[in-house]
């Protein structure tokens, strides 16, 4: 009797991952009919809704790597070349309670593949190898993919070649071999210009600047920025994504100004999702510090409102908040590996002469006349001759307004002025009208209005206007309304 239990369980578990294997079989042959709509009406938003479905897909593929093997062997005609490249590289032998599902080839599959399925199923194993972590056979898989998609010329393969780069740089990366992948990089850039494939060169100048800012090349991201043009009309996370990295380049260059404004639209530019939270955070950090580098004090809720601990960035606040020199150390001591993680510590660093500013602009305040001696004491600098210097150069600089007594050795500040007889409020109002001006002109141009022809065929297809309804409703849930722009 236990036996006979046994082998009944046994046959219940057995059609149930059976069952479930069709089930992800099917989700992949829904995909590969949106492909079909994307390639003969050249519409995206059937591809958008292909790639909306990848991430719960990626997940049940990675416990049932069967059904890709099996989607494989249904799509390709039997003597093709890239279906043995996909199953070797898959290395996972069919499992034979699979056994009893039909493997029925379509009668156009029989002879040739749609490049857009080839793509994508490429595309699938990519995601599979990625996941289980074989970095070594992806990284030679992807030799495969690259060579597969210059076989191609369609327009219709732009989407789903920027995803696959993606995942190609995201391997060198994991494997710490960013250089070898710059020339094939700079290659299909200037391909995807030549053929106005506008998310592959979004995607692919967004992953160059990235490979340059892990090795610290800064000069050779700035001459890539000069030398290209980030096409317009992409999707809004390419568009964050590149703002950041305009950031980050012009912050190590010292335009503070320029990079504050680049980090504000990145984050305004950023999906308002779940998935987004890692790089709002992080472009939230690198907006603290470029406030901090700029002499403004960043707002309270700024902390607080972030899910992030950002501790280590409120105290290095506080530091220049209260001008102490003493207290910015030991920050800078505690929290180094906390700043080197983030990339912010070559920032963070430039922080120690706002902080000499702040404590020399509060002594100004406190003191109408204070010995070098003092000050040197206060703000626990090295000596009275740095004194002497870093004070002078907060005079010239126009941080005090204060005098030195060279011979006797003391500071005598002068009358405080009224704020609005100098250039301050010109400056604050000048850059809040450039911040209004910034937000006019991204929402003129992100305006799509459709012509009359489309009303035309709108009407004609009832069934394709309320999937195109029910792909809007999902699209402003996750919050990814770029593809219904057009």
């Amino acid at each position: 009797m236990v036996e006979v239990k046994k082998e009944d369980q046994a046959l219940t578990n057995g059609e149930a991952k059976s069952s479930e294997v069709s089930q992800i079989v099917k989700e992949i042959e829904q995909a590969f009919t949106s492909l079909h709509k994307a390639a003969s009406n050249f519409d995206n938003r059937h591809i958008s809704k292909v790639f909306r479905d990848l991430v719960p897909l990626r997940r049940k593929i990675k416990d049932n790597v069967v059904a890709l093997d099996i989607a494989i062997e249904k799509a390709y005609p039997p003597n093709n070349s890239s279906k043995e490249i996909l199953r070797k590289a898959i290395g996972e032998p069919r499992h034979e309670h699979t056994d009893d599902i039909e493997i029925e080839q379509d009668e156009k599959t029989a002879t040739q593949i749609l490049p857009e399925i080839d793509l994508y199923l490429h595309l699938l194993v990519q995601v599979y190898l990625l996941d289980v972590g074989r970095l070594a056979e992806l990284d030679k898989f992807n030799e495969a993919v690259i060579a597969v998609m210059n076989s191609y010329n369609r327009r219709s393969l732009d989407f789903i070649q920027a995803k696959i780069w993606f995942y190609i740089c995201r391997t060198k990366e994991l494997k710490g071999d960013l250089i070898s992948i710059r020339p094939a990089l700079l290659l299909s850039l200037r391909t995807a210009v030549l053929r106005h494939d506008n998310e592959t060169t979004a995607s692919i100048i967004t992953l160059l600047l990235r490979n340059y800012l892990i090795n610290h090349d800064v000069s050779q991201a700035s001459n890539l920025i000069e030398k290209t043009e980030f096409p317009e009309n992409v999707g809004n996370a390419l568009v964050a994504r590149y703002y950041y990295y305009l950031a980050r380049i012009n912050a190590v260059q010292l335009d503070y100004s320029l990079a504050h404004e680049y980090v504000t639209a990145a984050i305004r530019k950023a999906p308002q999702t779940s998935l987004a939270n890692g790089f709002i955070q992080t472009a939230t950090k690198l907006n603290i510090i470029i406030e901090l580098l700029m002499g403004d004090i960043p707002q309270l809720k700024v902390f607080k409102t972030n899910s992030v601990n950002l501790e280590p960035y409120s105290m290095v606040t506080k530091a220049v908040r209260l001008g102490d020199l003493k207290l910015f150390g030991q920050v800078l001591n505690k929290y180094e590996k906390y700043f080197i993680n983030d990339d912010n510590f070559t920032l963070v660093s430039r922080l120690r002469q706002n902080v000499i500013k702040t404590g020399i602009r509060i002594i100004s305040l406190a003191y109408s006349k204070i010995s070098l001696k003092d000050i040197c004491i206060k703000l626990h600098l090295d000596s009275e001759e740095s004194t002497e210097y870093i004070v002078s150069k907060a005079i010239r600089d126009g941080v005090i307004e204060a005098s030195i007594n060279h011979e006797q050795g003391y500071m005598k500040s002068k009358e405080l002025l009224d704020v609005y007889s100098t250039t301050l409020p010109q400056t604050a109002f000048d850059q809040r009208i450039r911040f209004c001006l910034s937000l006019h002109n991204d929402s003129v141009k992100s305006m799509r209005y459709p012509s009359d022809n489309n009303k035309l065929d709108s009407a004609k297809n009832t069934i394709d206007s309320k999937e195109d309804e029910i792909d809007l409703l999902k699209a402003i849930e996750e919050g990814d309304l770029d593809d219904f722009m057009d």
